[in-house]
């Protein structure tokens, strides 16, 4: 069955957009086994409350292994404990690994996913932590004309994997809602590419909730009406629908047909611009400073590619096993300059000799696009540095419930 849409609604998806929807497996999870490898094959559950003593919590994820245990985010975690305890009397019973909600580790991770993104597409819709919708349309064609888009999907998977050591799930179509449903279809670490005119029939065989916008409510009044798989929802006489959901049944209806006429509308302008390189494990940094001087010219060469003055430069630096350390500096006011970039990050590499060192980045932030006047770089006052401390371990508000 073709693509379809209704009478007198919305245009039909446009054939030639090329929409990536790509989405974290299990993201809170892959960070922590990103700086504990021992945890890989684990049952691990992040969340809050598992502590003895503690007044309850919930799961913020689990991982695959701990969900074949029947812990799954967003459950109360005596619910988890009781599934997967700590640890047990009889060494038969399945125990789990527990570990509290980092999230100032988990947004720095993220960061890092975000600007491999941004490096393969300019147009980029960021909606939560762990997943982004990115328009190829302008570098990719379905028409065999470049790179078949699986292609360049399988090299950004590839990437993520190599830059930033996190899984990623990847849907390819013609539009966001199928984009977004093709993502989740083969997790983990899937590759889904539905190209244009096969949306309707890669959809139909598929459960009523895979749709987004379907909850529990709404997939239970469904199926009350025989509507159980996708394909049903496309079927199903529009009065009906409209009975239901009013106007959003008719938006979720062609969804359900593999219509989207959505456009991916960027969130914004970026509020950092960064670079990073991983490493073997060195001390020795007269081997670092090349790779910092590399990174500090290709992040003052994009921010002069999009039009951004910075306020301030500064450098991350990743020890073993995965623990971040940040610093920078404030400038005396919005600068495009280079050379300003490399000499402050190299300064502020400085603190770091004879430390171990497995990954450096550099960064320019408090950004700024509209046209504005250079500060005089003669005038600046002595900058102070801000040192951030390193990465706080403990635990933070829970948020990002539903990653994946």
């Amino acid at each position: 069955m073709r693509d379809q849409t209704l009478p007198g609604t919305t245009p039909p998806t446009d054939p030639n957009r090329v929409i990536l929807h790509v989405d974290m497996d299990c993201f809170y999870a892959s960070c922590e086994r990103l700086r504990t490898p021992d945890l890989e094959g684990a049952p691990l559950v992040i969340g809050m409350g598992y502590q003895p003593g503690s007044d309850g919590g919930a799961v913020a994820t689990a991982s695959y292994e701990a969900r074949e245990y029947g812990v799954h985010s967003a459950q109360p975690i005596d619910q988890a404990l009781a599934r997967l305890p700590l640890e047990a009397a009889d060494p038969a019973t399945p125990t789990g690994v527990y570990r509290p909600v980092d999230m100032e580790y988990y947004r720095a991770i993220a960061e890092e996913v975000k600007q491999v993104l941004r490096d393969h597409a300019d147009i980029i819709r960021e909606v939560s932590i762990d997943e982004a919708y990115l328009d190829m349309s302008g570098q990719v064609a379905w028409d065999g004309s470049g790179d078949p888009p699986g292609v360049v999907a399988a090299r950004l998977q590839q990437q993520i994997d190599e830059a930033v050591g996190v899984p990623a799930s990847i849907g390819v179509a013609a539009n966001m809602a199928t984009a977004k449903i093709a993502s989740d279809h083969d997790k983990p670490e899937g590759l889904v590419i539905v190209p244009p005119g096969e949306a309707a029939g890669f959809l139909a065989p598929l459960p009523i909730e895979d749709l987004h916008g379907i909850g529990p409510v709404s997939a239970r009044e469904l199926r009350e009406r025989n509507v159980a798989t996708i394909g049903d929802l496309a079927a199903v006489d529009t009065t009906v629908i409209t009975r239901l959901f009013g106007s959003r049944g008719v938006e979720l209806q062609q969804r359900a047909r593999g219509v989207d006429p959505r456009v991916v509308e960027p969130t914004g302008a970026p509020k950092s611009l960064s670079r990073e390189r991983s490493m073997q494990p060195t001390d020795d940094i007269t081997s670092v400073v090349p790779a910092v001087q590399q990174l500090a010219d290709a992040v003052a060469a994009r921010a002069q590619q999009k039009g951004a003055l910075y306020r301030t430069i500064g450098i991350k630096v990743v020890t073993p096993p995965f623990d971040i350390n940040t610093r920078e500096r404030s400038l005396g006011g919005p600068v495009d300059d280079p050379a300003v970039v490399r000499s402050v990050a190299l300064e502020l590499l400085e603190e770091f000799h004879g430390t171990l060192i497995r990954k450096v980045g550099v960064r320019v932030s408090n950004l700024s696009f509209a046209p504005t006047d250079q500060a005089d770089l003669q005038g600046w006052s002595a900058p102070a540095d801000r040192s951030d401390r390193p990465r706080r371990r403990g635990q933070t508000s829970l948020d990002g419930f539903e990653e994946r």
